[in-house]
């Protein structure tokens, strides 16, 4: 792993990834389900700290330090920002910028499903709004294709068969070489394993949310499932928007997440959850590591997990996550704790 720090005063204009950003491959890759891709244990999540309110030259040096240690799967949404589409604009300065020459080792998601534009067919899972969502991601990224599309979201009104049929014309049109599925329930899941298996474009990847304080797709058997199926999985929010991490242990800082009140609620912290957070802080601490070393470290040693997804902001809360992939694995007696 690179162990200098990029300091966004300092970062060049012209950029030139590291070569040693594949010496750790062995330890850092995972095979996705049963297909061809690798995927890195912690990739990249542009959900936070990419959009156009955002510095675009930390944007640009968090992006650089994730490269320069081999994460080569940077994720997104046509929504992420704010404002909507803004983080797909950023990817695609950095594409023009610095990665360009480097495109074909990038492995980039983006997603459609929920709210985008005013109207019936801006949100959802209709072949009309797949269609267009995708075409903008493309014009915004400055891409001619995506390696992964994922519906984003479940719709209980729209046939399953159109959101499924408009995932494999996608693929066979060339906008997209793998499909994924995100936050859908176990059954629609089945269906949509099935559908696509059968019309050849079969489902690469699941992305639901699980972490320390929430692992509903464990215990809904969408995580078992999808490893019986040979479908990779990718964990999102691992950290549970920073509450994994030593940022609430002693409370809320006035310069947090939580204490913006936006997606992170302050109702959140009860004195039992700041107590279990305390707790699991001082198993990590007795393990030699940080808590949110030890959390994502406990995501990734859960069977059926390719990857975990993770925001940052900074290059070094990027590289300091990047240890968990090097973390000792979990004996019973910590099992039992966590």
């Amino acid at each position: 792993m690179e162990t200098q720090t990029t300091k966004e005063k300092e970062l060049p204009n012209h950029y030139t990834a590291s070569d040693n950003r594949y010496d750790d491959s062995a330890d850092l890759y995972r095979r996705c389900g049963r297909s061809g891709v690798l995927l890195p244990k912690v990739s990249l999540g542009f959900w936070h700290n990419f959009g156009g309110v955002d510095s675009y030259d930390r944007a640009r040096a968090i992006a650089r330090c994730a490269f320069d240690n081999g994460i080569t799967h940077f994720d997104l949404a046509n929504n992420y920002g704010p404002p909507y589409g803004s983080a797909e604009q950023t990817l695609g300065k950095l594409m023009d910028d610095d990665f360009r020459p480097y495109r074909d080792e990038l492995f980039i998601a983006t997603k459609a499903g929920y709210d985008m534009w005013p109207g019936p067919y801006g949100n959802w899972g209709s072949r009309k709004y797949i269609f267009a969502s995708l075409e903008q991601s493309l014009k915004r990224m400055r891409l001619n294709y995506v390696d992964l599309f994922y519906s984003h979201r479940y719709d209980p009104n729209t046939p399953l068969e159109e959101t499924l049929q408009a995932l494999v014309d996608i693929v066979r049109q060339g906008k997209a070489l793998y499909i994924g599925i995100s936050r859908w329930p176990l059954e629609a899941l089945r269906v949509a394993h099935d559908y696509l298996k059968a019309h050849d474009v079969p489902m690469l990847i699941y992305q639901g949310r699980i972490n320390l304080l929430d692992r509903e797709p464990i215990n809904e058997g969408i995580l078992d499932y999808c490893q019986r199926q040979g479908i990779g999985f990718i964990s999102f929010s691992p950290l549970a928007q920073g509450l994994l991490t030593d940022r609430y242990l002693h409370g809320v800082p006035d310069d947090s997440r939580m204490a913006r009140n936006h997606f992170l609620k302050k109702e959140r912290l009860t004195p039992e959850l700041l107590n279990y957070l305390q707790r699991l802080n001082a198993t990590a601490t007795e393990r030699g590591e940080s808590l949110a070393e030890m959390a994502l470290s406990w995501v990734l040693h859960q069977q059926g997990i390719t990857s975990v997804l993770v925001g940052a902001s900074s290059s070094e809360q990027l590289q300091k996550n990047l240890r968990s992939v090097h973390a000792q694995p979990f004996d019973e007696n910590i099992e039992a704790i966590v």
